[in-house]
């Protein structure tokens, strides 16, 4: 698995590694999927995580233990779908806003687990070049990934917020297709929260039912 770290191409004076290019392509992919509410996200999620965690095993542990557990929530969110889960008309699946409770949560968790991941990044820094702003992501991208698993336009708003730091973040470390990569996420994310919006609205009644 070398060759996923061998470079594949420089652009703008930044060299292009083919697991940046190929994991963070996949996962645009896989938002485009969760956009369309397509059950097929999951697996492409699931595979764009495998090919980061063969490109990290073995020289960057805590990187590849990173995939290791996104993987985990993408074959939950996989589950969640399939299971008893509410149909809209066109056969998708249904979406709404969160309840407050279920706001109050999130953000509880992932203020939480920003500052445990980052009290461990932190604590053993060869799992993490930047501590506080990698364990953000990271706790952000699964904050969001619940929350799409249980169908919740602040799904978007997680991944915006992620953004934020994403995209300076990966310029910074050198992993400017990464950082490309965030950018066109911005830009979906705003499409993507529009459409979600918009169908949580017009949909007759709230869901119910949703599988813990």
């Amino acid at each position: 698995m070398n060759w996923l770290n061998a470079e594949a191409f420089t652009a703008f004076g930044q060299h292009i590694k083919w697991s940046d290019m190929a994991g963070n392509t996949i996962g645009l992919v896989a938002l485009v999927l969760g956009w369309r509410r397509s059950l097929l996200t999951w697996p492409v999620q699931f595979l764009s995580g495998l090919i980061l965690f063969a490109a990290f095993a073995g020289h960057l542990t805590g990187s590849a233990g990173k995939q290791v557990v996104v993987m985990a929530v993408a074959a939950w969110g996989w589950w969640q779908w399939s299971r008893g889960r509410q149909r809209s008309q066109d056969g998708s699946i249904a979406v709404r806003f969160a309840t407050w409770r279920e706001r109050g949560l999130m953000a509880g968790g992932a203020l939480v687990g920003t500052l445990a991941v980052g009290g461990l990044f932190t604590a053993y820094p060869s799992l993490s070049w930047d501590p506080w702003p990698d364990a953000y992501i990271f706790v952000g991208t699964l904050v969001a990934m619940y929350a799409q698993a249980r169908g919740m336009v602040e799904f978007w708003f997680a991944w915006l917020l992620v953004d934020l730091v994403g995209v300076p973040l990966n310029f910074t470390n050198g992993y400017a297709f990464s950082g490309f990569v965030y950018v066109i996420y911005g830009a979906l994310v705003l499409w993507g929260l529009r459409d979600w919006w918009l169908r949580s609205r017009a949909s007759e009644s709230p869901l119910e039912g949703a599988p813990a």
